[in-house]
């Protein structure tokens, strides 16, 4: 992003207890992305499922929705229901981390503190929260908060789902460990793994990026592939799921139900396939054989930015087993250039065409 000439910050989906999300105005939830309501400027997004955290480009941390405050100093901050993690670095004093109770309004003392060391503050790529600067070290929004990483990891990125861990290591391969139960954690079973275990499927290809939602998980190629698994009750994962195709097809008993069985089937006649876990990476088919550069999950969505167009490629309120372009960004000739999504919301970082 360039400072001189920044874009704009848009929100859709969920906002019923007030989150910063579009306009504001009071909707349970905004169907179609709005810019962020004026004076809200931030430069990174971190959406939990009641209330967001927006780090401003003068370093004042915002919160919105069930969870309200502001402080000054902040360079980085991690929303989840449990915990709030700040990192301030203050002129004068030395970066801090700070934990909050997020219905704290960053009032009194955090729940923990702790100054960073000079080598840790200064460690390029690491660091991304809940990744703690230093790489040795992540957030936990449930005790221990603190988790410590095996140096021989050498993570560069972090990402927590509802009940596992995905981690990007130097050496762009993945690993995943926690709750396996909805395939989440893309190793052909829905076992749990207690440490932290490579993704032997995706062995011999090079991961620049990792995303976790609430039960699934994407990473992105260096080649501009997207990988995904885990579950696909919404259609997250865009495999068809089949309450989408029930939907479109003749139910039983109805008139318009020829064979009288109803439910799908494949051009064939066959039961159609349907998939509600994906336990390996599979590839995702995005249209127009675009080339991805940002990736983000929600709880049951997922988005997509894509090279050649800065689309999202994700559904709106109805649910999709399908890519779909946000038609928004199109119209008004917007360039997306990043994505993060919350559980059930979706913040959009984008630029006016020509613009660096």
């Amino acid at each position: 992003m360039a400072e001189e000439r920044p874009g704009t910050w848009f929100g859709f989906g969920f906002c019923a207890f007030g989150q910063a999300l579009g306009s504001g105005c009071g909707l349970k939830a905004v169907p179609s992305p709005e810019p962020l309501r004026a004076g809200v400027d931030p430069c990174h997004v971190s959406a939990s499922w009641s209330y967001t955290a927006c780090v401003t480009r003068s370093g004042c941390l915002e919160l919105s929705g069930s969870a309200s405050g502001a402080a000054d100093g902040c360079r980085d901050a991690w929303a989840s229901e449990r915990l709030l993690v700040v990192l301030r670095a203050r002129p004068g004093h030395r970066p801090e981390l700070q934990a909050w109770a997020p219905q704290s309004a960053l009032r009194g003392e955090p729940l923990w503190a702790q100054s960073l060391a000079p080598e840790a503050e200064a460690d390029g790529e690491a660091g991304a929260l809940p990744l703690l600067p230093g790489a040795s070290a992540y957030v936990s929004p449930q005790p221990p908060f603190r988790r410590p990483l095996a140096p021989e990891l050498r993570a560069r990125q972090l990402q927590l789902g509802a009940e596992h861990a995905l981690l990007l290591c130097a050496a762009g391969q993945v690993f995943s460990w926690g709750g396996g139960r909805h395939g989440q954690l893309g190793h052909g079973t829905l076992e749990a793994e207690l440490q932290p275990r490579r993704l032997e499927a995706l062995h011999g290809l090079l991961m620049v990026e990792v995303a976790a939602g609430g039960w699934h998980s994407a990473c992105l190629s260096e080649a501009g592939d997207i990988y995904i698994w885990g579950w696909n009750e919404s259609g997250q994962l865009a495999l068809p799921i089949r309450s989408l195709a029930e939907k479109a097809v003749p139910q039983e008993g109805r008139e318009d139900d020829v064979d009288g069985k109803g439910g799908a089937s494949s051009e064939d006649g066959a039961p159609a396939a349907f998939i509600a876990v994906q336990p390996f990476p599979a590839l995702l088919d995005l249209p127009l054989g675009s080339e991805a550069v940002k990736a983000s999950c929600g709880s049951r969505h997922t988005a997509v930015v894509t090279r050649k167009y800065g689309q999202l490629g994700h559904g709106d309120s109805t649910s999709l087993d399908q890519p779909r372009r946000v038609k928004y960004f199109i119209d008004n000739q917007l360039h997306v250039k990043a994505v993060t999504c919350g559980p059930w919301n979706t913040y959009v970082y984008a630029v006016e065409k020509g613009e660096s």
